[in-house]
């Protein structure tokens, strides 16, 4: 681990600081975060609210390489899904190395571990997921068997299931390498998270915006979480709790748990292409999902809407909703023995 000199950011618009003052504490908050130039974007990001939020606060950032950071030439689903990008940085929260992290809450598994929960989700960001293509060519004018680079089974199943034709190669890496390899690799277009290429600055080279009709984003995409340890669970004491909890933006996390709580139900892990996207407005919820079979020939999708205070049942029921609409039998297929 090492750390990242760290520079002041925006004030938070997700809430204001409590008015009661912190009690002095001459040590920093450590906030743990993985060293893509990504991850060290969103922890900046939010260490920079955080300071903003409440003055004389300070933030240091611990750079911690993570299992998916170490291996990047086998697909995620070989290796055991995201759950590797946040392994290592929950065990040093867990010692006390950290006080908080920072996530992309696609990233993060349903289930944390004990002692371990997320505090705060800020306001997301644009979830849906962009085409980036060497000529500028839009995904629906890309020639017959074109090459597309993704790391995502959900996105390959999507574009197969819209694109049968196309040749999908398996893409990782950091999103400056991913951009390299367009053109390295001989890929004719690559599809990205939309957050990612925003926040470093990048959008300028996005060819086309895929609606979710195309492309539902994966559970939590474009929305960062703050993890820390739970009450009782030693460390800082409960006020970082305070700190914290200014960044939550309600809506958005309404929206992430309700797509989380689809996830958990579903309980297919990292080998099976799921997506889900909720929007919240005016107390009302609006989730889609879906899970499909890798190779885009079979897709199950639905809708559900109600209160958002009810998010959790209703990622719940949709999911309950699908798996008797033909997803159970797509889970079985690619997980054989499977119970959902």
């Amino acid at each position: 681990m090492s750390a990242v000199p760290l520079g002041r950011g925006a004030t938070s618009r997700e809430g204001s600081a409590d008015p009661r003052p912190l009690t002095p504490d001459p040590h920093p908050l450590v906030l743990g975060t993985r060293g893509s130039p990504l991850a060290l974007w969103q922890a900046r990001h939010v260490a920079g609210r955080l300071e903003a939020a409440w003055p004389g606060l300070g933030v240091r950032l611990e750079v911690i390489r993570t299992t998916g950071d170490k291996i990047q030439d086998v697909p995620l689903a070989k290796l055991g899904g995201k759950a590797l990008f946040v392994k290592e940085i929950e065990e040093a929260l867990l010692d006390g190395r950290v006080d908080l992290a920072v996530h992309s809450m696609k990233d993060v598994p349903t289930d944390l571990p004990a002692g371990l929960h997320i505090l705060a989700i800020g306001e997301r960001e644009d979830p849906r997921d962009v085409l980036i293509s060497r000529t500028g060519t839009r995904f629906g004018d890309l020639p017959r068997g074109a090459r597309v680079g993704t790391s995502s089974l959900r996105r390959q199943a999507q574009l197969l299931h819209h694109r049968p034709d196309l040749e999908i190669v398996g893409l990782r890496g950091n999103l400056d390498t991913r951009l390299r390899k367009l053109h390295s690799e001989g890929l004719d277009a690559i599809v990205l998270a939309a957050a990612g290429v925003r926040r470093l600055g990048l959008f300028d080279r996005v060819t086309e915006v895929l609606p979710p009709e195309l492309s539902l984003p994966a559970i939590g995409q474009g929305a960062l979480g703050i993890e820390v340890r739970a009450p009782g669970a030693g460390g800082r004491g409960p006020g970082i709790g305070r700190v914290v909890e200014v960044l939550d933006h309600a809506d958005t996390h309404a929206a992430v748990e309700a797509e989380r709580a689809f996830l958990r139900r579903l309980e297919g892990g990292c080998q099976v292409p799921f997506a889900a996207h909720a929007e919240v407005e005016r107390g009302r919820i609006c989730l889609r999902g879906l899970v499909a079979l890798p190779d885009g020939t079979r897709l199950v999708r639905g809708e559900r809407q109600g209160e958002a205070r009810d998010g959790h049942a209703i990622g719940t029921a949709l999911a309950e909703e699908l798996l008797g609409r033909g997803a159970r039998e797509i889970l079985q297929r690619i997980l054989p023995g499977t119970q959902s």
